[in-house]
Order: structure tokens, then sequence, then C-alpha cells
């Protein structure tokens, strides 16, 4: 990309030459988006390492004309330590999310992600390449997660039925993610295109996208999104939910009160 740069004269002055500096670097900046994408809004930023699987099963995967072998797919644990934002929604402890990227690993490091709505985030999505994710795709994932996520998944304890569901959950998020938009849901197929599995748990992941008609129950979902690790989708708990979590802060800090007292 080459940068054009012209010396400006303002009022018959030419500008300072620190202003003009900071102009070009503004104007590279710029330049340097793509074009047509609207920047996301990140709503906070939440401390993160990957810590392990809730329910899972090892499925083979092939992404973007790539063989990516075997994987664990599923529900997988994260730890939360810390977070502003958005990320006050969970308490700090295990979070459960799903996998949204096949190009990117998981980290076990404790990092610093992005907090984003599922719409503004960059996916590597069929044969447009890099861009967002969108609102479209993000309304099929909210409405497949509404209909088909189980919280027993999380439980500790699984059924091969559970395992097999969990990873077909995780196959239908990543066909949506990764392959263009199909003329009507009943065009999703997890065996081929950009994204596809083996047959295991294809007909099970391609019934959860075929029943997607736009008034299934619809939930609130995040996206922990870094730029040289795994990007996770997760649930926002419900108000209930936090009200609990919110009331065991509460009596945490007067029991320490208390002890401080005596």
């Amino acid at each position: 990309m080459k940068v054009m740069l012209q010396v400006v004269f303002w009022g018959g002055r030419m500008m300072n030459l620190n202003l003009l500096k900071k102009s070009a670097i503004l104007f590279v900046l710029v330049a340097l988006v793509l074009p047509g994408v609207t920047q996301a809004t990140t709503l906070g930023t939440v401390d993160i390492s990957m810590t392990g699987f809730y329910a899972y099963d090892i499925m083979e995967i092939w992404a973007g004309g790539y063989y990516n072998g075997t994987t664990h797919s599923g529900v997988t644990m994260l730890e939360k330590t810390g977070g502003y934002g958005d990320a006050d929604y969970w308490a700090n402890g295990p979070i459960a999310a799903v996998c949204a990227e096949q190009y990117e690993s998981p980290s076990n490091e404790l990092l610093e992600y992005s907090v984003l709505m599922p719409e503004d985030t960059y996916v590597r999505s069929g044969t447009s390449g890099i861009g967002l994710m969108g609102t479209a795709k993000a309304d099929y994932l909210r409405e497949l997660w509404g209909r088909y996520y189980d919280s027993s998944w999380t439980s500790g304890s699984y059924t091969e039925t559970q395992k097999i569901f969990a990873a077909a959950f995780s196959a239908a998020v990543k066909e949506i993610i990764h392959e263009d938009l199909p003329e009507s849901t009943y065009e999703w197929d997890v065996t081929n295109g950009t994204f596809y599995i083996d047959y295991d748990y294809s007909s099970i992941a391609n019934l959860m996208l075929y029943s997607l008609d736009g008034t299934g129950p619809s939930a609130n979902l995040r996206v922990f999104s870094y730029d040289g690790a795994q990007d996770y989708i997760v649930e926002v708990p419900e108000p209930a939910t936090m009200v609990l979590l919110g009331c065991g802060g509460v009596l945490g800090l007067l029991r320490r009160r208390r002890m401080a007292t005596k």
C-alpha cells in the first residue's frame, strides 16, 4: 500500500512539522482499516485462561481446505480472574464457552481478551476471507444456542449421549461462523464446504441447523476475542443467576467484616 503525503498550508503558513507527522500517522492508521468495515465496539476486557473441558468428544475437522486433525469438540472450561465492563456479568471462576475458530489454538496462559458482541467479531468466513461476522450469522448463533445449548453439559459427569450432542452443537456453531450464508437453513451441511467434520455427528448438527427459522429463543451471547489465540462464545448469565452471584459476594463481604471485628 502506497501512502501519498502532501505538505499542507493553512492560512498561508506551512503546518507545524510535528502536527504533520501526527496527521500522517493518523492517515496511515485509517488507511489500514478494511474498506467498508465498521470497527467493532469493545464492551470491556476479561482475563481468562483455558483450563479444560466440560462435555466433549473427539472429532475430525477440515477447515479452509486444510485437514485440522482430531480435536476436542464440545464445551470448553475457562477460568476468569478479572476484567471490566461486560466482563462483570461473570463472577471470577469457571465459565463455560464454545470455541469460535479453527485457525487459532486455545491458550492455557492468562490473557486479556476483548469482550464483543458476536456480530462485531472478526472471523475467517467462507469465500469472503476475514470480515465481521455480521447480524445474520450472530442471530443464527443466538437461536442455535437458545434452542439447543444444555446446561447439563457442564454438570461434571456426562453420558455418551451428552458428549455426542455437545460435540454436534459445537460443530453447528462453527458451520454458521465459517460457511457463507445459505439461501435456506436446509442448505447448511457440516459434511462439506469451507468447514466440515466426519460423519459421526453430522446428522445431529445438521438437524439443529435446519430448525433455525427465527422463531426460537434467542440467547444473550458475547465473544471473548484475542488476536493470536482461540476466540470463545459465551452466554451472559440470566438475571436471577447474576443476582445470586451478587448476593454471594455481599454475604462473603459481610462474613469478612464480622471476622475482622472479632
